[in-house]
């Protein structure tokens, strides 16, 4: 159809100088076969052609209804005149149908051209004009009508909708010509040997022309943000902690943590519990490790070094803190239940991994510095701005005569990194972590201070069960993965970052990110 239709082109442009307009030239052809045509012959500069953009009005199905029967109002002066003593207001539907006398009686009456006389209605005058009609018939033809106010009436009353409408305005091209020329796009053995390329006409390359897209995969925004969260860590001389283990005991999730049995946190309301199996076994070294090619951040301690890695006495010794008090504290003193300890949870917090590396390292006391991201869990009514599900960031360290103000040092330097240079810090309470810090940093774009995460430096309570030496000390801080990556993209809900609503376009198009840039 389109070499067809380059035929037609070129002899109807032949015929005069004037420009060929396809709106009125073609009206029936698909606006494919016609571009696809334009496109041929432009791209020989046989022609020229630009875009017409073009709003025009479209009768519904009530309004072609007008055009050949007349309009409602038209319809209830009609019937109402042939009625010499008047109608009936309860016989006008029977006669003019329902729709008609709804729409049609208001609109004779406003245009005067009937009266109400107690129950008759009486027509008001010996003739009338049907506007509404007329209007709509001058709209079948042109597709417009010169009175913006009438168009804006008519798809007030639904009779009529807009529609665009794309068409070209053709002129003669610098190359024109009555014949279209068939232009070969390869030259083949056959042209060379006969010699036949001499006369044909061979397709120029479009050196301008864009190939096709290739598809291809894409990082999704939050493992974007989250590889420059690893970079500042390894930067900062970091190693990362495993943390393939989505589900927990409460003893890894909580009891290490000093976190009481009877902790609101612990409710079926926030946490996620496993029923099958419902109990895990106790802390006991894990005996894949040596089958990992990457086992974590601690090394394997040597022999001698397992004897202090005695599983059952870090058991004993969690118990005593909670139940008793030990290492100077007085504890919780109520009856800690072994069972409660051993429930398999979705973890809660990637706080259980630092907890089980923090462990392992006192086997071999040293500094070091230890990091995670990953997914947690938390029985939580979602919304725009919390999920049941998200990514927590958390940093450890480790060292002999740490204090507070270094671990408030170390926040500037952190965060610096991530472009955030106004910090404050607002006392907090933490279970396993005392003193206690909520961060919050000023947000240029926002122009108001966020919460950006929590800190502190852990308990003896949960450090000395483990091992380690009185006077290792541990910061901690944490922080969601979703926050700054909803910040950093414009993400105003949570649920079009991460789930079943994300757009694909989204994840395709947004460039990569770096913290300490706008």
């Amino acid at each position: 159809m389109a070499g067809d239709l380059t035929s037609e082109v070129l002899d109807i442009l032949s015929q005069s100088d004037d420009p060929l307009f396809t709106a009125t030239t073609f009206p029936s052809i698909p606006f494919s076969t016609v571009k696809s045509a334009l496109d041929r012959l432009g791209s020989r500069e046989m022609i020229t052609y630009k875009t017409i953009d073009k709003e025009e009005a479209i009768l519904t199905e009530e309004a072609q209804g007008i055009t050949a029967d007349g309009s409602h109002e038209a319809k209830v002066f009609e019937a109402v005149r042939r009625a010499v003593h008047g109608l009936k207001i309860g016989d006008l539907p029977g006669i003019v149908g329902k729709e008609s006398a709804k729409v049609g009686q208001g609109k004779a009456f406003k245009e005067g051209w009937i009266k109400k006389e107690k129950d008759l209605l009486r027509a008001n005058a010996q003739s009338i004009v049907d506007t509404t009609r007329e209007q709509l018939q001058t709209i079948q033809r042109t597709r417009s009508h010169p009175d913006v106010k009438v168009v804006s009436d008519l798809r007030k009353r639904k009779l009529i909708t807009m529609q665009k409408v794309i068409s070209f305005e053709v002129n003669k091209g610098p190359k024109f010509a009555k014949e279209f020329i068939k232009e070969e796009t390869d030259l083949t053995v056959e042209m060379l040997a006969s010699g036949a390329w001499k006369n044909v006409h061979l397709k120029p390359y479009n050196f301008k022309s864009k190939g096709a897209v290739t598809p291809s995969g894409a990082l999704h925004p939050l493992n974007k943000v989250r590889h420059e969260f690893r970079q500042i860590f390894f930067e900062m001389g970091f190693e990362e902690m495993p943390t393939n283990r989505y589900v927990e005991t409460g003893f890894w999730n909580f009891d290490a943590l000093f976190v009481p049995q009877q902790h609101p946190a612990r409710d079926l309301q926030d946490t996620f519990y496993i029923s099958d199996p419902l109990h895990a076994e106790k802390p006991r070294r894990d005996p894949n490790e040596n089958k990992r090619s990457a086992a974590g951040p601690a090394p394997e301690p040597s022999d001698q070094q397992q004897l202090k890695q005695d599983y059952g006495a870090y058991w004993e010794n969690v118990k005593e803190v909670h139940e008793n008090g030990k290492y100077g504290s007085i504890g919780y003193r109520y009856p800690w239940k072994e069972n409660e300890s051993l429930r398999l949870v979705l973890r809660t917090h990637t706080t259980a991994i630092s907890t089980y590396v923090l462990h392992k390292l006192a086997a071999n006391p040293r500094p070091a510095r230890y990091f995670s991201i990953d997914r947690v869990f938390r029985n939580e009514t979602v919304d725009a701005t919390h999920l049941a599900e998200f990514h927590q960031v958390e940093g450890v360290i480790a060292d002999f005569g740490l204090t507070l103000g270094g671990l408030i040092g170390f926040m500037e330097v952190f965060f610096g990194k991530m472009g955030i240079h106004k910090l404050r810090f607002k006392p907090a309470y933490n279970p396993y972590t005392e003193p206690s810090m909520e961060i919050f940093g000023f947000h240029d774009g926002l122009d108001k201070w966020v919460e950006i995460g929590n800190s502190g430096m852990f308990r003896p309570e949960m450090l000395e069960p483990m091992g380690l030496p009185k006077d290792m000390r541990v910061y901690g801080w944490g922080l969601s993965l979703e926050r700054p990556t909803m910040i950093k993209y414009g993400v105003k809900n949570i649920r079009e970052l991460l789930g079943h609503k994300v757009d694909l376009n989204f994840v395709e198009s947004n460039p990569a990110v770096r913290l300490e840039k706008d």
